[in-house]
């Protein structure tokens, strides 16, 4: 309350000079816009690389002209400027910027990939409940979720350690990141994202191994300096409710800026209860019963609701610091500090298993998943260095925590395996504009990943301890040296031509002693010392105002992790895989052609279609061990499988985008995706696991001044039997029932309606109807059903 009194007082005290000094800002970012022009029709001044300018030139009366490449042309009369910051709307279409393609700011229209960015405006209005909801509303990310913890997203019939993460540019990924589904996008809070960047496709030259399928990079939001005098505070709160979990979400972050420095926290909670499914489906989704235990003894208790999945419910907590240092105009410092966390969360998939018609197990949940980053950032502007003219050198710690927790029915033992991971990384990325219409991207990148693994197994009456096998070899390390360099030449508006190599190399090394107790391996240690060069080329040609052609083509790499190496785990009923020393790297080769047609922003329409062909891909397949084909695990004797360069693999698809704008209120928007694919397995092609049926979208919003109204559809073809994966075909416990009794994917849809009503410029409520129909639903792959009709209810207030 003090600050707000100071930040008030001085708002007086200079009432008459402040509007002088702006920051031009984009609207969906708040990026400051540099070299934006102010003018009237005398005089003009242009805003420095952070955006600023001085009014001083110009009286009170001018009408002023703000321009800028790929915005829209802003006209105020300078008295009526309110407040210091100044925003532009971009045009729709291509005329956008990203980060993700170089790590550097390009134009949208420049990049031959197909990029989506979704801005911090955007998910003020969808209102995601995690990060891999937001994904999902794109219609180009398919999510698989196991569990209400869960959201593990595919692209392009790649998924978990095929796909990269990144979090203000810094790598998640991690050498446990496994083959099997993914949590860990729901550690980026979706409202602390200032925008978020899906690259469709392989991104290996910038991004070294994993990806394979595409790049996902979430940006937080930074701290803004004030750009006068006073002191500048905005803080924004919101609250939200959604009916189908009884979420219950509040989330406040707060930014202080002054000259130099600036500040911003952020805090979120969420609470979810047991999730309850549609009322319309198949009936092989209901959950009839479930296990309670009461003094140790587990009891099988009848569900008086068998659309409420129980267990399913749980919390989690992040929180967010960033201090932003500007010391000079062309140097910035940026320290951000993130922590998530969960409490246990039952593993949903595992729970609704039977074994002689019985519930197989009592208990399975993951511990609290823990996820700590500290990052350092340092961006040095030049416009005379002979090596560059932008420089960043970023330096991250992450601690990564998760664990495991088991117990079959009515069995007095339980397992319990606990992961951290330690990661370091250090990243020099330039880029220099070498000529007007050719500029390069280079840079170095070292990632040091230290795995610890422990394990017990626990009598649950008397709390006696014994060790058992660990997940993975305990003291493992992961290492990454790379060097990339990427070239950009630009002769003009309508040609545009972008290549790059990357040489990598990885190390890992696993020591098997302590696990040998149990295991009996044919050896103690291993040691992978790999080497990769990937490359990418593509041109971006627009002939007319119409029409832009995008081809690419690109290779791509996968090193071995941990996970591959030397993992120990249960992989599915009566099997056990074990480590295999003998890996190398798998490659994929792909090209991609894309075709946007913009008819002056009012229809625009994108066509993209893509192959990859993925070798020596890294697969789960039946290994033997001293010359046996089965081991005793957990107590049951379960058939040998190890991670091997086993398979080949072939994927395809076509992905159609359209948006109509039909007049200045009406926008229609769809998404359409078709994959196909096929790998080898033991000489036969049989379909790949993370290839998901044909989805999409159709949303029509409908906005006038402070009022939006978004109607949509979201949908899913159907899988048939034969065109599930030999994986998914052992879980039919997760699956519908065809006519032949045997498990698929049957197709499904949801009807929505989304609104949002902004009064004034702080206070915002939306509410939002969703499956409005009550369909009974899963997404392909996932253990869990999808929630029924629910109201969400949200209010967001901005001070």
């Amino acid at each position: 309350m003090k600050a707000k009194c100071i930040w008030i007082l001085c708002l007086l005290c200079t009432a008459g000079v402040w509007a002088q000094q702006i920051v031009v800002v984009a609207a969906e970012s708040l990026q400051p816009i540099p070299g934006v022009v102010i003018s009237n029709k005398e005089k003009k001044v242009l805003t420095n690389i952070n955006g600023q300018a001085d009014l001083d030139v110009f009286s009170d009366k001018d009408t002023l002209q703000f321009t800028a490449p790929n915005y829209r042309v802003l006209k105020l009369i300078k008295k009526r400027i309110n407040g210091h910051t100044v925003s532009l709307t971009r045009f729709v279409g291509l005329d956008e910027v990203v980060i993700s393609a170089s790590k550097f700011k390009q134009e949208k229209r420049d990049v031959p990939q197909k990029i989506i960015n979704i801005s911090a405006k955007e998910v003020g209005f969808t209102n995601p409940q995690t990060s891999a909801d937001l994904l999902a509303e794109t219609g180009n990310v398919f999510i698989q979720k196991s569990q209400l913890g869960g959201g593990s997203p595919m692209i392009r019939g790649f998924s978990t350690n095929r796909l990269l993460m990144t979090v203000d540019g810094v790598r998640m990924n991690n050498a446990i990141f496994r083959g099997g589904n993914l949590q860990n996008s729901l550690s980026v809070n979706p409202l602390s994202l200032q925008n978020t960047e899906i690259t469709l496709g392989a991104g290996s030259v910038v991004y070294g191994s994993d990806a394979i399928g595409g790049v996902i990079s979430f940006y937080t939001k930074k701290p803004q300096l004030s750009y006068k005098d006073a002191m500048y505070v905005k803080a924004h709160t919101l609250a939200r409710y959604a009916s189908a979990s009884t979420e219950k979400t509040v989330h406040a972050d707060v930014n202080i800026g002054f000259k130099k420095w600036a500040f911003l926290s952020s805090v979120s909670f969420n609470d979810y209860d047991h999730v309850t499914m549609g009322s319309h489906g198949p009936d092989a989704y209901l959950r009839p019963e479930y296990v309670e235990t009461v003094n140790g003894v587990d009891f099988i208790k009848s569900n008086t609701n068998p659309k409420r999945q129980i267990p399913t419910g749980f919390n989690q907590f992040y929180a967010l610091q960033k201090v932003h240092f500007q010391p000079k105009e062309n140097l910035l410092l940026d320290v951000g500090l993130h922590y998530a966390t969960t409490s246990n969360y039952a593993r949903y998939d595992r729970l609704i298993r039977y074994e002689a018609n019985q519930l197989q197990w009592a208990q399975w949940y993951y511990g609290p998943q823990n996820w700590f980053m500290g990052n350092l950032q340092a961006t040095k502007h030049s416009k005379s260095h002979v090596l560059f003219n932008k420089a960043q050198l970023t330096v991250a710690y992450q601690h990564f925590k998760e664990s495991r927790h088991h117990r079959k029915l009515q069995s007095e033992i339980k397992t319990n395996r606990t992961e951290r991971v330690q990661a370091i990384s250090v990243n020099a990325d330039l880029e220099k504009q070498v000529t007007s219409s050719t500029a390069i991207f280079y840079g170095l990148e070292y990632v040091y990943n230290r795995i610890h693994s422990e394990a017990y197994q626990e009598q649950i009456n008397s709390g006696v301890q014994q060790e058992s096998v660990t997940r993975y070899p305990n003291g493992a390390t992961w290492q990454s040296v790379a060097a990339y360099a990427s070239l950009k030449y630009k002769p003009s508006d309508k040609f545009i031509f972008q290549t790059g190599l990357r040489y990598n190399q990885i190390a890992a090394t696993a020591n098997f002693e302590e696990n040998n107790r149990f295991l009996n391996l044919p050896y103690n240690n291993t040691a992978i010392n790999a080497s990769a060069f990937t490359g990418t080329a593509g041109i971006s040609w627009m002939p007319n105002s119409i029409v832009q052609w995008k081809l690419h083509a690109s290779t791509a790499f996968r090193a071995p992790n941990i996970d591959d190496v030397g993992k120990v785990f249960d992989s599915e009923p009566g099997s056990v895989v074990v480590p295999n020393p003998n890996l190398k790297s798998e490659y994929a080769y792909g090209g991609e052609l894309g075709l946007v047609l913009n008819f002056n922003d009012k229809v625009v329409l994108d066509f993209n279609t893509y192959y990859t062909f993925l070798d020596d891909a890294l697969v789960r397949r039946d290994y033997m061990l001293n010359q046996a084909t089965e081991l005793m695990y957990n107590g049951e004797l379960s058939s040998i499988q190890a991670v091997q360069n086993a398979s080949k693999a072939w994927i395809y698809g076509l992905e159609v985008g359209l948006r109509c704008r039909f007049s200045k209120n009406l926008t229609l928007k769809s998404q359409y995706n078709l994959i196909g694919g096929t790998e080898d397995d033991n000489g036969v092609e049989v379909p790949i696991r993370h290839v998901a049926p044909s989805f999409g979208n159709i949303h029509l919003v409908w906005q006038k001044q402070a009022f939006t109204v978004a109607s949509f559809v979201n949908f899913n073809g159907t899988l048939q039997n034969h065109k599930l994966a030999p994986s998914e075909q052992a879980k039919p416990y997760i699956y519908a029932t065809d006519k032949q009794g045997k498990p698929y994917a049957p197709s499904w849809y949801t009807i929505n309606l989304r609104t949002q009503y902004q009064f004034k410029n702080d206070l915002a409520v939306s509410v939002a109807f969703q499956n409005i129909t009550d369909q009974r639903y899963k997404t392909y792959s996932s253990g869990i059903a999808a929630p029924g009709k629910q109201v969400i209810i949200a209010v967001n207030y901005t001070l």
